[in-house]
């Protein structure tokens, strides 16, 4: 299945490319299109089956939480041109390339790359997403809640608060969430020998809670958050198992060295993260990408990337089930069955 390489991978033009003017690269950018290539870390070993080709665009509805979520991992300039996109999506989309670069104070091939990079083609289709979600937008929709949580805010106003932003990172998530790489790590895990998971601090007790589902439904799975057993129990891995890491900012090395182990023995790897260019995702067969809140004193990322996290994980839960479910639902009747006296008054 195909693997969606790291993002940053695509902002290097090739130097046949390097000295066309921005009009060139747009008509280019438009009209051809890149087949997605294998992880340069697989292609290094001794092969892998051809992969797919790159998803669909995402919808009109999506590109806000795009720009929320790969926002932070962008060049300056790159960041210009996304919050201007995001901030006036009617204005944009009557802009030429010319145009747009003229208003963020960047160059033509700087906004084609930032449309490369919330996963439009060129930049024609970037506008036509833009005009999309100004319509979207224009149907009328609730003001939104945009203050951050003050030390001295009403615990009313942090519950309001808190509520807008949960909800906010949920529909970023389902909204950027690539669902052919998800049905991909979905399928690896319904037909896997054995799941490994690996996650630290709070990604680990998303990991922890990933396992723990997936064992009430007969599946061989284990969260590792100490990485030296990550890693001992990564070596034993081969092909047809099934290896996931869950790291929020790609770069946490207690969970990309046991997901580079098991790649390396032949497992499948899958990788829930909040910035799909990391480095974590050169180990990773599928990448599932997670929005977060916008981070403040009193929430820092690392609490607000969860939600994101969890949601992905009950969708990859609910997948397996779906496809295992002779399977699964005698074992999850059974786990019920067992535990039902401990909750009997």
């Amino acid at each position: 299945m195909a693997l969606m390489p790291p993002l940053s991978r695509g902002l290097d033009l090739p130097r046949e490319r390097k000295y066309l003017s921005g009009e060139t690269l747009e008509v280019k950018e438009t009209f051809v299109s890149s087949p997605t290539l294998p992880s340069a870390a697989r292609q290094a070993g001794t092969g892998a089956p051809a992969r797919a080709a790159a998803p669909a665009p995402p919808a009109p509805a999506a590109l806000a939480a795009k720009v929320r979520t790969l926002g932070p991992s962008m060049t300056r300039s790159m960041q210009r041109v996304a919050e201007a996109v995001a901030g006036d999506p009617a204005g944009c989309a009557a802009l030429t390339v010319t145009g747009l670069a003229e208003l963020t104070g960047t160059s033509e091939a700087t906004v084609v790359r930032t449309a490369r990079l919330l996963g439009y083609p060129g930049y024609r289709d970037l506008r036509l997403a833009l005009a999309g979600l100004a319509a979207h937008q224009e149907s009328g929709r609730a003001p939104s809640v945009t203050a951050d949580i003050a030390v001295d805010d009403p615990i009313a106003d942090v519950v309001t608060k808190l509520a807008h932003d949960e909800r906010q990172t949920l529909a970023d998530t389902a909204a950027g969430l690539d669902t052919v790489q998800l049905g991909a790590a979905v399928a690896a895990m319904a037909s896997a020998r054995r799941i490994d998971v690996y996650g630290v601090a709070a990604s680990g007790l998303v990991a922890q809670d990933l396992a723990q589902k997936l064992l009430r439904i007969g599946a061989v799975a284990h969260a590792h958050s100490d990485p030296h057993l990550a890693v001992t129990n990564a070596v034993q891995l081969r092909g047809g198992d099934v290896a996931l890491a869950i790291t929020h900012s790609g770069s946490t090395g207690d969970v990309i060295e046991p997901l580079r182990v098991a790649f390396e023995h032949g497992a499948t790897t899958v990788v829930i993260t909040g910035r799909p260019g990391s480095p974590v995702t050169q180990y990773a067969d599928h990448v599932l990408t997670t929005s977060t809140a916008r981070e403040s004193e009193l929430r820092p990322a690392a609490m607000s990337s969860r939600t994101g996290q969890l949601l992905v994980v009950d969708c990859l839960f609910v997948g397996v089930a779906q496809r295992t479910y002779d399977r699964a639902a005698p074992a999850l009747s059974a786990s019920y069955e067992a535990l039902a006296h401990r909750h009997r008054r």
